[in-house]
């Protein structure tokens, strides 16, 4: 059975209630930055901090902890699209060294800082899934 939009409303509206409306995509709404048992609620306090329960349902985050796991596959993605992106240019265009620097450098940091929450909040996604 799935849980409309008006169901959420009708929980919401409800003060005492602690109805819980459990999203059907966990994971997606993770990725967005949002709670993945309801998907309304912010997943983050900070950049990358981890609210510490979820404002809408109530969902505890603190016992979805995800380590260096996003980190680590964040690292091996960008190091895979700007090393082979750096060394198709110097075999093709053999631009000076200095170039490399000044195109890659900022570049690796960009991608690694712009996947770095999508990517926390996929595996928090996983986890929650996952543990139910």
């Amino acid at each position: 059975m799935q849980d409309g939009p008006e169901d959420l409303e009708a929980a919401r509206d409800e003060g005492s209630s602690r109805a819980v409306v459990v999203s059907d995509t966990p994971v997606r709404a993770a990725l967005r930055g949002r709670c993945p048992r309801c998907g309304q609620g912010a997943l983050f306090a900070g950049f990358l901090k981890v609210a510490p329960a979820c404002e809408a349902c109530g969902l505890d985050y603190t016992t979805i902890q995800t380590g260096d796991g996003p980190a680590s596959f964040i690292m091996q993605i960008a190091g895979f699209i700007v090393g082979f992106s750096a060394l198709f240019v110097e075999i093709k265009y053999h631009p000076p060294m200095w170039l490399h620097l000044i195109v890659w450098l900022p570049l690796v940091v960009a991608l690694s800082l712009a996947l770095m929450r999508p990517g926390r909040g996929l595996m928090i996604g996983l986890q929650y899934r996952n543990q139910r």
